[in-house]
């Protein structure tokens, strides 16, 4: 049985085993290896990335006990290792600035500062979604950040690096991370499926790494609830099914918005309104719906302008699917193709606060069937 989330029984101990963030793992292992060491790090970028598993990473590095001068890999070994890895150790604090966002917080860390570390040679402060901290607590962390004490290191993890205080970003080595590439999940997934001994449908994988949205967290968060979905239905996990997927996510199916489509193109709002309405009916969440549709139309103005760029979709489509939107293409031009678009994206946009889940989809319908030639 297992009984840890896939995401922290599978995150990386090493440097070697980040996927994504190459730029990022290079430049640390270099300055690693060379003992080049900051005393304040600023990583920047979306949900899930990797931002606190890379900072967990360097802590391990720079307090490892058997790590040669010239290497950057922490051995995983050494009593300092085990500890960050069990999340014991003394000299590595991790703050959530979310809800520890006042100065008076941040004033308690200066304290913390003064203390040297009880066994390792830096005290590592990881704080975690640092552009929530109120005007007053970023100053007093800028004084903390302008003077530190030569044992303490800061690692400062943001997903709005625009609302941090420019002062604080000149004082902080930054690093930008990346969404990570469909492909990119993919490989990591079926990793993690070797190793649980499970069998998979490429196009289950598929699914869970579009719909993650380059976050590899999303998509491992996603692949344990499939795993758990597929447990309590059959008592025990054999294989990864595209359809357990597209329940679990109340995905729509491709040809249902083809089809969808087609009936906007021609003008058919009524039966329009019902394909949509029968698709919810059977389990289709709107909002993920919302998603598709512009996530098609998307495909259909990139093969409009240039079907060689079919390589930028997120869709994985067959030879009679593109052969549809093919079809459909030559019926609208570009900018209708684009005002259609700017229907759905303002329709997802209002379909989580909507009383009526599918009503903006109703009414963007509605407006581009109504839409001039």
């Amino acid at each position: 049985m297992r009984n840890l989330a896939l995401y922290r029984k599978y995150r990386p101990k090493k440097f070697a085993e980040v996927i994504g963030q190459e730029h990022v793992v290079r430049t640390l292992a270099g300055a690693i290896s060379k003992d080049i060491i900051s005393h304040a790090y600023l990583f920047a970028g979306p949900r899930g990335t990797g931002k606190t598993t890379i900072a967990r990473l360097l802590a391990k590095a720079v307090n490892c006990e058997n790590r040669k001068s010239s290497d950057y890999e922490p051995d995983n070994k050494c009593s300092s290792c085990v500890e960050i890895n069990e999340g014991r150790s003394i000299d590595l604090i991790e703050i959530d600035a979310a809800s520890n966002r006042g100065v008076d917080d941040v004033r308690q860390l200066k304290e913390d500062i003064k203390f040297t570390p009880v066994k390792s040679k830096y005290k590592i402060f990881i704080i975690d979604e640092c552009h929530q901290l109120t005007s007053t607590a970023s100053n007093a962390l800028l004084k903390t950040l302008e003077e530190p004490p030569a044992h303490a290191i800061f690692i400062l993890a943001t997903t709005e690096k625009n609302k941090i205080l420019p002062t604080i970003i000149s004082r902080c080595q930054s690093f930008d991370f990346r969404l990570l590439t469909v492909p990119e999940i993919e490989k990591d997934l079926i990793f993690i499926l070797k190793k649980e001994k499970v069998k998979f449908e490429k196009e289950a994988l598929g699914l869970i790494a579009r719909n993650a949205q380059g976050s590899i967290r999303n998509a491992i968060s996603l692949l344990d609830s499939c795993l758990t979905l597929a447990l309590a239905e059959k008592g025990k996990i054999t294989t990864i099914k595209t359809e357990q997927v597209v329940d679990l996510l109340g995905l729509i199916e491709i040809k249902i918005v083809s089809d969808l489509l087609d009936l906007i193109l021609e003008r058919k709002t009524r039966l329009a309104i019902l394909s949509l309405n029968e698709a919810i009916q059977q389990g289709a969440d709107p909002l993920e719906t919302a998603r598709m549709i512009v996530n098609y139309l998307r495909v259909c103005l990139i093969r409009q302008i240039d079907p060689k760029l079919e390589n930028l979709s997120l869709l994985e489509l067959s030879k009679e699917e593109k052969k549809k939107i093919d079809e459909q293409i030559s019926q609208r031009s570009i900018e209708q193709f684009q005002e259609i678009m700017d229907l759905f994206i303002e329709a997802e946009r209002k379909t989580n606060n909507s009383f009526i889940p599918q009503l903006p989809l109703e009414l963007a319908i509605i407006s581009a069937c109504q839409e001039k030639d």
